[in-house]
């Protein structure tokens, strides 16, 4: 007796072989589909471009594992991207099958990351899902990555244009700090060091002979612990030192003298390195970038007139509103601005900054460099004097006399001064 489903369902099978020789096949509703489906798999097996269909079940958050295992880089990168993997992507894509996600998807994902989190945490995110789907593709899993599709658009980097500070508004923060943590602003400023790499400077790497100032690590956190690291982009560098900024350190050295300092090197579990530490905590530990900005330099801040009076809240506490405009980093746009208006020239500083692409640091510091427009001025004159003191470019006659040209055989010395080629 007939039912109601009679005539029904999946009656159609498409059969094919795997370039292992299995014999595999798969149910439509029609025919077209299944011999269309048939077709394609013996097509990309002959070209060599078969991925098992089974192959596209396994679940993202898989894969995700497996490209985070197969990160080499530095500690705080790989937290970096677990972080972003564990709150932003497997959330959303961790149990779903990778054929299953689709361009539009991971379009409209990384617009919500973006306007809800901003810019860097939405590019993060989305660099661990591409790797993630990259690594897919290269294991034939998948055979093309969804988040390489037109419509997903990647945010670009927020970078407004950069206002460097006034020489009256350092000095007045410099001059806001307590005296024993003083020199640490100053020799930001005069010297363009990053935070960390200031709170790791050490007696050893201060050359009062040559005048410069050896960048060779900074203090890292990692998770809940600290560790002596390269500086940014792994690559020590020499910075000089004014003669100000050297009195500054030499009198800072014999008040507060440095004692030696350990802590592992890059890793938790790295090689112990010993240092002479110039700056100390209350605590005698090394300095902490969280506790340093809420004590010292946001006080330092509002002291020098540039951030609103903090609220107190129920404990006592003083909360300060900054923006990142006005962090430490602040510091290093002070100190381009300055040697920039005073000939460095762009490869210098970012040698100096420590940047790996001076075209980086032309894009964020181009706005700050002098008008060369007098300078331009002064060079034509200098180089074109004997042109422009030509009598051609006065009488309204020898400029006529120069338009007609004289008959063949006479030549005038006024001619000949004006014949260029």
């Amino acid at each position: 007796m007939r039912t109601a489903r009679w005539g029904r369902g999946k009656r159609w099978l498409a059969g094919w072989v795997d370039p292992e020789g299995r014999e595999r096949t798969k149910a439509f509703s029609t025919k077209g589909p299944a011999e269309r489906h048939a077709n394609a798999m013996e097509t990309d097996r002959e070209r060599g471009e078969y991925i098992d269909p089974e192959a596209g079940k396994v679940r993202f958050e898989e894969v995700a594992g497996r490209w985070l295992a197969s990160r080499v880089v530095d500690p705080s990168s790989l937290i970096k991207y677990e972080s972003a993997l564990r709150l932003h992507v497997n959330p959303v894509f961790g149990r779903r099958q990778l054929r299953a996600i689709k361009p539009s998807e991971i379009a409209g994902w990384v617009a919500e990351l973006d306007a809800r989190f901003g810019s860097s945490t939405a590019r993060t995110a989305f660099l661990v899902l591409h790797g993630s789907l990259d690594l897919a593709v290269d294991d034939e899993t998948i055979k093309k990555n969804p988040a390489k599709a037109r419509v997903v658009k990647v945010p670009a980097e927020k970078s407004g244009r950069i206002v460097a500070w006034g020489d009256d508004v350092v000095l007045r923060i410099v001059a806001a700090h307590p005296p024993e943590y003083r020199p640490i602003a100053s020799v930001g400023a005069a010297c363009g060091l990053r935070q960390r790499e200031l709170f790791g400077l050490a007696e050893e790497d201060i050359d009062f002979e040559a005048k410069v100032i050896h960048v060779r690590r900074q203090i890292k956190k990692l998770g809940r612990e600290f560790v002596f690291a390269l500086p940014k982009n792994d690559t020590e560098r020499t910075v000089p030192m004014s003669d100000g900024a050297a009195l500054v350190l030499k009198e800072h050295i014999e008040a507060h003298r440095p004692r030696p300092y350990t802590l592992p090197w890059e890793k938790v579990d790295g090689e112990p390195r010993t240092v002479s530490l110039l700056f100390r905590w209350t605590d005698d530990k090394h300095i902490r970038a969280r506790t340093y900005d809420e004590l010292v330099w946001k006080p330092a801040l509002f002291a020098a007139g540039v951030i609103q009076e903090p609220k107190v809240d129920r404990r006592g506490r003083r909360q300060y509103v900054s923006s990142r405009e006005n962090g430490m980093h602040a510091l290093r746009h002070y100190f381009a601005s300055i040697t920039l208006a005073d000939g460095v020239n762009i490869k210098e500083l970012a040698e100096y900054l420590g940047h790996g692409d001076p075209g980086f640091t032309l894009r964020l510091y181009t706005h700050m460099l002098p008008s060369s427009h007098e300078r331009a001025r002064k060079a034509v004159d200098n180089r074109l004097a004997a042109i422009f003191s030509l009598k051609s470019h006065g009488a309204g006659t020898e400029r006529a006399a120069v338009r007609s040209p004289l008959p063949r055989g006479s030549r005038t010395a006024a001619h000949t001064q004006t014949n260029f080629k």
